[in-house]
């Protein structure tokens, strides 16, 4: 049988599918990508996989009772209902109907997080929002899982401009080869996490870009856990600390140059405000609160909290400051709590170097986090679809989603404002898997236990679609034609259909079609145009606007053919507030000041006792290890898969430990605790606990024991509280600090011990009883 091979992108990349008979029968790399990512090995598996969502479902519960809180939403043992497509998309009118009739549009929250899809058009997070808004809007999130004390604390210190180019226009790694000495990084330099970017990349660039830095003699040195956060041929130089205890090296760097005369006081005097008090703080003449005397923040101090030696600490600020050094705190380290003091005091400490703004030197938060950081920009922006205006005002931090259900009308604290959580009445979700990237997933699913309906719109039978009332079965960006490209990328690229839908899955526009008309504003949706029109319509303007920069691209339907456009206008950034460098009058940072701020009157004025005004040692939080939880879990981003999709594929499936996620532990530790590799073992934190496959590696530091996000939870069995390996079943859900509110599922404190009972099978990849396989 012939075998037909269809270009595609995903969020590791661009690559081609082979097809036979309408299936996916193999993957092929993009002849030019030169580190093609091994993730495009899960594509046949999971694409064709019984637990895709064949046909509209409803929770039979939901479908009896009508709409209410449930205690018994997510029970591994619930029963759904398949429906034909008329009748779902009735019930569905009606419900949204009641709801904003009822309680208002703020009662609905619209969960999408945007990494279902690598299209433009197809953008889970953008159809959803332009739907919802056309109906008259909903209660929104704000900031990120990945890197939300980044997004609301640089505003603070450089400014929102600054500190958008600080998130997304990063000096190239070309740059860093040709001016860069040193690059000390905070949170390592993983090559998997550069293999994803969103909307995927043209070619994987990074990787090989990093590498050449180093053999042009560019130095690292990689302060983390984990040796292998950098890979071998970069040669960085490992710096084994204790998990959350950057900040403290981070000051006692400080405390090096201030005190041996390396600090750059022109520089500081310039450019920042707020100095003096950062130095007063580092040399113990105050403490964080602007009262004295405080703790000097000696080498020895920091060796005491983080492990590393007081005169590794001295030598490497002594070769900091000997030539042009860039310090890198990635996101992985600020996704703990007190994230935003290791971002501050990384911020200050480039400061006293004297080499921001500098090409080569300077800040960065996001090398070795994301592919497209470092990777270039595209100032013209790219084809996106338009989502309207939303209504409703409200919103929250997007990591505090458990808090938001839980507590209708509760308070918090976020970024200097006062507010309280909005009722909500209705979930809309789609593109995204919460019971993935959430910490505390019993608290979560007692969170989605309040609503009265849950809709999901999903490929797969994933523990979100399992929580919900409603299933709409999604088709995956191989069943339709759309086109991508990323940040920065190289081109853009045309995503022919490959196969045809899974069962009875369609289009998410054109379900939301569908429900716009039912309720009456299908012609405000559609604005007269299938998917098709829309794909050809956000091309023309992207190509209108490139064209009246007076560069030429082709037609959509040339653009089609070639199957890609290489992307105009695109830059090489360079040095992150070299500008303001140049002209610190003329460029003034839009911060009070109009300079740096070390030190923030602002933020000080919250009164937050976790997050003063000053970069400042608050102690490592929750991973402060303990009697009954003495080891530290690092909890990263997977190798094997993004996040948690395709977790059934073949390259993911290669790396679990009989069929449990993998959880590396270091060899004395083990030894102590009479685990041998390939135990099953049960890891056990303060909110819940996983079954988990040991893995014995030398590559992590004592005390430390790591086990990555994505395996699918699974709560089949009382072994554990997710018996397939899911570390967010054991870890806190708390944020930041009241600044941000971000994420801190980095970190948490555990206990591992061997299982030695039966074990119970895992149940994660099962559709639900009522369903049926395509």
């Amino acid at each position: 049988m012939s075998t037909t091979s269809y270009p595609t992108s995903a969020h590791w990349g661009s690559y081609r599918v082979l097809v036979s008979d309408g299936r996916v029968v193999g993957v092929r790399p993009d002849p030019d990508d030169p580190a093609p990512s091994p993730v495009m090995e899960n594509t046949p598996g999971a694409q064709h996989h019984a637990s895709r969502v064949a046909r509209p479902a409803v929770r039979r519960r939901w479908l009896e009772h009508g709409p209410g809180p449930d205690p018994r939403r997510g029970d591994p043992d619930d029963e759904y209902v398949e429906v034909g497509w008329d009748r779902v998309l009735d019930l569905l009118a009606a419900e949204l109907d009641r709801v904003r009739s009822t309680h208002g549009n703020a009662a609905i929250y619209g969960g999408s997080y945007g990494w279902g899809s690598s299209g433009r058009v197809h953008h889970a997070q953008s159809q959803l929002h332009r739907f919802l808004n056309t109906v008259g809007g909903y209660t929104r999130s704000r900031t990120t899982y990945s890197h939300g004390a980044v997004e609301t604390l640089f505003p603070r210190l450089i400014g929102t401009p600054a500190a958008n180019r600080l998130l997304h226009r990063a000096p190239s790694w070309e740059a860093v080869r040709e001016h860069t000495d040193l690059v000390v990084t905070f949170g390592g330099l993983r090559v998997s996490n550069m293999w994803m970017t969103s909307g995927g990349r043209a070619a994987q660039t990074a990787g090989p870009a990093m590498r050449r830095a180093s053999d042009a003699g560019v130095g690292f040195v990689s302060l983390s856990p984990l040796r292998d956060d950098t890979p071998d041929d970069v040669k960085a130089e490992w710096v084994p600390l204790r998990p959350g205890t950057d900040t403290a090296v981070l000051l006692a760097l400080m405390h090096v140059l201030f005190t041996e005369g390396l600090a750059d006081t022109g520089f500081l005097d310039r450019y920042t405000v707020g100095a003096d008090a950062v130095r007063s703080y580092v040399l113990g003449g105050r403490d964080e609160r602007g009262e004295g005397p405080g703790t000097a923040r000696t080498p020895e101090w920091a060796e005491r909290i983080s492990g590393v030696p007081a005169a590794e600490i001295r030598a490497l600020a002594r070769a900091m400051a000997s030539g042009r050094t860039l310090v890198n705190v990635g996101w992985s380290v600020q996704r703990a709590r007190y994230g935003e003091q290791p971002l501050w005091a990384g911020l200050a400490l480039a400061c006293c170097l004297g080499q921001v703004g500098l090409p080569g030197g300077g800040f960065a938060s996001g090398y070795g986090s994301m592919g497209n950081y470092g990777g270039g920009s595209t100032p013209l922006g790219l084809p996106v679809m338009p989502q309207g205006d939303n209504a409703v005002k409200d919103f929250i931090p997007v990591a505090r989603v458990s808090d938001m259900l839980l507590n209708p009308g509760g308070a918090y604290r976020y970024d200097g404002e006062d507010r309280r959580y909005p009722d909500i009445r209705l979930v809309y979700w789609a593109g995204g898997n919460p019971f993935h990237h959430h910490q505390d997933l019993v608290r979560l699913a007692r969170a989605f236990g309040r609503p009265e309906t849950v809709v999901v719109h999903e490929t797969h039978w994933t523990a979100t679609a399992r929580h919900a009332d409603i299933v709409i079965p999604s088709t995956t960006v191989l069943e339709r034609d759309d086109l991508t490209a990323s940040r920065g990328d190289l081109s853009l690229r045309a995503m022919p259909r490959a196969v045809p839908p899974h069962g009875q899955a369609r289009d998410e526009y054109d379900t939301y079609a569908d429900l716009a008309e039912r309720l009456g504003v299908r012609e405000a949706f559609t604005e007269g145009r299938t998917a098709d029109g829309w794909m050809r319509e956000i091309y023309r303007r992207w190509r209108s606007l490139v064209t009246r920069r007076g560069i030429e691209v082709p037609e959509f339907d040339a653009f089609w053919a070639a199957g890609r456009v290489e992307m105009p206008a695109r830059v090489e950034d360079e040095a992150l507030l070299g500008d303001f460098r140049d002209d610190p009058e003329g460029r003034a940072l839009r911060t009070p000041s109009g300079r740096i701020e070390l030190y923030s009157e602002t933020i000080a004025s919250f009164g937050y006792e976790d997050c003063p005004g000053l970069p400042a040692w608050l102690g490592p939080g929750v991973a402060e290890p303990s009697g009954e939880f003495p080891l530290v879990l690092v909890a990263n981003q997977p190798t094997g898969r993004l996040h948690g999709q395709q977790d059934m594929g073949a390259h993911s499936m290669r790396e679990k430990v009989g069929g449990r996620a993998p959880v590396r532990l270091h060899p004395d530790d083990a030894a102590g605790l009479g685990i041998g590799d390939g135990d099953l073992v049960r890891v056990v934190g303060p909110r819940g606990s996983c079954l988990a496959g040991a893995v014995l590696s030398d590559a992590l530091a004592p005390g430390v024991v790591q086990l990555s996000t994505g395996a699918w939870y699974d709560p089949s069995s009382a072994a554990a509280t997710c018996v397939h390996g899911n570390p967010n079943a054991l870890i806190e859900d708390v944020g930041t600090s009241s600044l941000s509110q971000g994420c801190t599922g980095q970190l948490a404190r555990v206990r591992v011990e061997r299982f030695d009972g039966t074990p119970p099978p895992v149940r994660a990849f099962d559709p639900p009883r009522g369903t049926t396989p395509a």
